[in-house]
């Protein structure tokens, strides 16, 4: 890819672990750095998991050491004098910022309003802007840019806050280059890829309409695979249903590809989301999705019938019955496997890189 004008850029996130909102941060740090610009990210917690390419100025290690409010207040001098220290192009705020007095002082005291580009990576706004929403307009009507990670979270931006200065840049998907090397014959199982929250993953929603499906007698297994606080609940949960010998629990992974590829299907359940990796990543490695129209994501990447089947949110039957049809279907699942990769290839990391690239070159 051709060099640009190198800028200045520093990423902001609350980790760099354990997370898709953190793997596609982690992503943006890789592209940006590919275009050819100076890349320093500043991570609030010390979890590291994923890749990144910059320099790190992890602010976790010192929370770890002192987390009194005299810690709190010292390590936002640090993060202000790192931030002034370089003189930054552009900084690129991926945390999450529901606190009312810290993102005050952050957003009017730390940053540079015209030098900086917040993230939106949900449509659970609550995540991303204080609850005052004329205090929020005013905080962020002139920052840079602010881009929401789907379509609806920007016009659900623009609605709910009279803010203009929103566009949309998706999260990018970058696991095409190895699909040739993954092995393309499907294992006897469904796959589930996020964190155990069920407040906002509904899992529950999962379980029961995988004992309704007739998944359990064929014996196709629902692999879930994350780490979280509901485990021990969710596994109350499969003994319930009385699914216990047909659900298999696998902690978080790195780098769940294989397991993904080998899917038959995987499966999203959220009561609400940004841009779901899991369904892009899915997608790009072959493997069809059965997933919820939830806000927001799943229906600008499926197309029902074509890559994969969406079905209305919080009905079991509904995704029981789907779950069904990629099974006995087989016209049905060869055809939304066919066309799994492509309908993803507009989301590669190459695409996604000129969209941010247009972005900070863009005049204003």
């Amino acid at each position: 890819m051709t060099k640009s004008k190198n800028k200045k850029i520093c990423i902001v996130v609350s980790s760099l672990g354990s997370g898709g909102a953190e793997k596609s941060s982690a992503l943006l740090s890789q592209m940006l750095y590919e275009l050819g610009h100076e890349i320093h990210i500043v991570s609030v917690i010390n979890d590291v998991t994923y890749d990144y390419k910059g320099t790190l100025f992890n602010l976790g290690k010192l929370k770890e050491n002192n987390n009194t409010f005299l810690g709190r207040i010292n390590r936002l001098f640090k993060f202000k004098k790192f931030l002034k220290s370089h003189d930054f192009d552009y900084v690129i705020d991926n945390r999450t910022r529901p606190s009312f007095l810290r993102e005050i002082i952050i957003s009017r005291f730390i940053y540079k309003p015209q030098k900086t580009i917040y993230c939106v990576r949900s449509f659970n706004l609550d995540l991303y802007f204080i609850s005052n929403k004329k205090i929020a307009r005013y905080l962020y009507k002139d920052a840079y840019q602010i881009v929401g990670v789907s379509k609806e979270i920007t016009e659900r931006i623009k609605q709910e806050y009279k803010i203009n200065n929103v566009k949309t840049i998706y999260n990018p998907v970058n696991e095409f280059k190895d699909f040739v090397s993954i092995e393309e014959n499907k294992d006897d199982f469904v796959l589930f890829l996020g964190r155990l929250d069920d407040k906002a993953k509904n899992i529950v929603l999962l379980l029961e309409a995988y004992s309704l499906s007739k998944l359990p007698e064929s014996n196709i297994v629902l692999k879930i695979v994350g780490s979280g606080a509901d485990l021990e609940f969710l596994k109350q949960k499969v003994k319930t249903y009385g699914i216990y010998t047909s659900v298999e629990f696998i902690p978080f992974m790195e780098n769940p590809k294989n397991v993904i590829a080998s899917a038959l299907f995987t499966l999203l359940t959220s009561r609400y989301e940004g841009f779901p990796r899991v369904i892009i990543e899915s997608l790009a490695l072959g493997t069809p999705v059965v997933s919820v129209d939830c806000q927001s994501g799943p229906k600008e990447v499926i197309t029902n019938g074509y890559n994969g089947l969406l079905v209305d949110n919080f009905n079991a039957q509904a995704l029981s019955d789907a779950m069904n049809s990629f099974i006995f279907d087989k016209s049905l699942y060869k055809q939304c496997q066919a066309n799994a990769m492509n309908s993803v290839k507009k989301y590669s990391t190459e695409n996604i890189s000129k969209d941010w690239e247009k972005l900070i070159k863009k005049n204003k």
